[in-house]
């Protein structure tokens, strides 16, 4: 899948902008502020429905505006596909595949898989386990369409739940229908422990390799997965956590507490391992996810790099560009001098000042 061009109307600092991709290497330069990341924001929205800063829809929206719009034209082998987004400030998003209206957002996810590297992911590692999380969740949500229904009906259901444990307060005749909603968390719960499983078992076949190589061969990096709750205790575990929830107004016991840990000859570097030893780790992850993406979804995702090449050093830089093979990227950066360096082949190039993008080889 490559993406062929976008068209943003009253998004972030854009008021109107059309660009045309390269299925190559494109390249978008210029001083820091000028909206660069919005571009790869807008793609990255456009493909699974949310921003990879975390922002509201309300956010995005060009300032003293209501609404801002997304077009985007993929194609994949010879066949294009359009997809038009709407965001409101008001009312939830609209989407449209090749004009025809989506009932869900989560429709959308999986036609066309992305992969975003920036300098934030470089901390995904030593930071908390809630970014691990929407790591592993915004992956398996392009990849599984079961695992997006799952995942969302396990999330409204412990916000029911939450509600419920705060009015219990005031109203404890309420008690009784916490059993119901215990019975469906476990429910949803249980298929997103055991997608979870089965996705770090996929991910640590491809990230062994390449984490060895991108280490010189010293070291084998294996990811672990840690539940909040084991499978077979999942519900006598709910109900032990009863008074503890209603205690706490929150519930303690699921999966949206589950983590990851990341062994280096079995020292967990989430604690104990060095800057450079994280950071390796993190642009393992990115490659072996666009490894992960060719191999469950039979296709090619698209790289978006956000100025991650300045926080690396020149063998990873090397690795990171000699990777890409096949795979249309889009990369921003300050300048063109690491690329001019390293001698590395770019299609297309893209001068970003202001809002305002300039195609410098047509």
């Amino acid at each position: 899948m490559i993406i062929k061009s976008i068209e943003l109307a009253d998004y972030r600092n854009y008021d109107d902008l059309l660009m045309y991709f390269d299925r190559g290497t494109n390249i978008l330069y210029g001083d820091n502020a000028q909206g660069k990341t919005n571009i790869l924001e807008a793609i990255y929205v456009a493909a699974t429905t949310k921003s990879h800063r975390g922002s509201k829809d309300r956010e995005i929206i060009r300032f003293e505006r209501e609404e801002a719009h997304i077009r985007t034209y993929l194609e994949k082998e010879g066949i294009e596909t359009r997809v038009d987004m709407h965001l409101r400030k008001a009312k939830s998003k609209g989407i449209a595949i090749d004009g025809q209206k989506i009932k869900k957002a989560a429709d959308l996810l999986g036609l066309c898989n992305v992969v975003f590297f920036s300098p934030e992911d470089m901390s995904i590692i030593k930071n908390g386990p809630a970014e691990r999380r929407r790591f592993v969740d915004m992956e398996l949500c392009q990849l599984d369409q079961f695992y997006i229904y799952n995942l969302n009906h396990y999330n409204k259901i412990i916000n029911q739940r939450n509600a419920l444990l705060k009015d219990l307060y005031m109203n404890p005749d309420l008690r009784e229908t916490l059993n119901i909603w215990d019975m469906q968390l476990v429910s949803y719960g249980s298929k997103l422990i055991e997608r979870r499983k089965l996705f770090v078992e996929q991910l640590n076949e491809i990230l062994f390799d390449i984490h060895k190589k991108l280490s010189g061969g010293k070291e084998e990096l294996h990811i672990v997965y840690e539940p909040n709750v084991e499978l077979e205790n999942f519900e006598e575990k709910m109900k032990c956590s009863q008074e503890r929830d209603i205690r706490a107004k929150m519930t303690t016991v699921g999966p949206h507490r589950d983590d990851f840990s990341f062994l280096a000859g079995g020292v967990d570097i989430r604690k104990f391992g060095s800057q450079g030893q994280q950071r390796t780790a993190a642009l393992s992850l990115k490659l072996s996810e666009i490894e992960l993406v060719k191999k469950i979804a039979r296709d090619t995702p698209i790289l978006l790099l956000d100025d991650v090449l300045s926080e690396l050093d020149s063998s990873r830089q090397n690795y990171l560009l000699n990777s890409i093979g096949d795979i249309q990227t889009i990369i921003t950066c300050t300048g063109l001098e690491e690329f001019v360096n390293n001698r590395f082949e770019v299609n297309r190039v893209f001068r970003v000042e202001n809002g305002t993008v300039t195609c410098m080889n047509k």
